[in-house]
């Protein structure tokens, strides 16, 4: 190699070396244009996430409104339990004493519509209520002033029920309710007519005010609608 001609070698850069290492582009002149990262637009990925806080918005307010109604809940049944009935103090009332009892159990338990009804001409309907999830009570009352030890409610009082219930009144759920007891055949009629007994025992269950009735009662109806 002579003395003073350019490195052309591995060790020589040469010019187009340098211009590389200055980002000039060869033979224009220019800075050597280079890649750069695309860039999302700005605001993009917070509006693709809109939902986010719109979600936690109503889930905030669903669970506030279920605090709200159970501590609503919570109470109305203290405010039952002062109430409560006993059933003694049944006992010693009248029959029509003991339907309207049976209506304010039934308001008690949310039935803002519950009245009592029984009477001449009553079609086997003592107390009408709707429940607050949609479904309409017709409840027969039978009242026995010897409590357990009166005489029991037998299969033809259930069946004079039966047979005028459902179609004048439009009764989903029909009751019969006693401070007394139910003789050995209602259990299966009940059953087979689909209607629900309520003895002594389970009255002084409802009438302490611990739960609804339809909390009690086996089988009922599905809600037609939320409370």
């Amino acid at each position: 190699m002579l003395p003073g001609a350019p490195d052309r070698g591995g060790t020589g850069r040469g010019r187009c070396g340098a211009e590389a290492d200055r980002g000039v582009s060869a033979g224009s002149g220019r800075p050597a244009r280079r890649d750069r990262p695309l860039r999302r637009p700005a605001g993009r990925g917070r509006a693709a996430h809109w939902w986010l806080p719109l979600g936690l918005a109503l889930a905030g307010a669903a669970w506030y409104g279920y605090r709200l109604r159970r501590r609503a809940e919570r109470a109305r049944w203290e405010r039952a339990r002062e109430r409560a009935l006993r059933l003694g103090t049944l006992d010693a009332l009248g029959h029509r004493e003991f339907e309207c009892a049976v209506r304010d159990l039934s308001r008690r338990d949310g039935c803002a519509d519950a009245e009592q009804v029984g009477g001449a001409g009553d079609l086997g309907a003592d107390v009408l209520a709707t429940d607050p999830y949609g479904r309409r009570w017709l409840v027969q009352c039978e009242h026995r002033r010897d409590g357990a030890r009166g005489a029991a409610v037998a299969a033809p009082d259930l069946q004079r029920v039966n047979g005028t219930a459902r179609q004048p009144h439009g009764a989903e759920v029909v009751l019969v309710v006693t401070n007394g007891r139910f003789s050995g055949r209602c259990p299966e009629l009940a059953g087979a007519l689909r209607m629900r007994l309520v003895d002594r025992e389970l009255l002084g269950t409802w009438a302490s005010g611990a739960v609804p009735l339809w909390e009690l009662l086996p089988r009922v109806p599905a809600p037609r609608r939320a409370p």
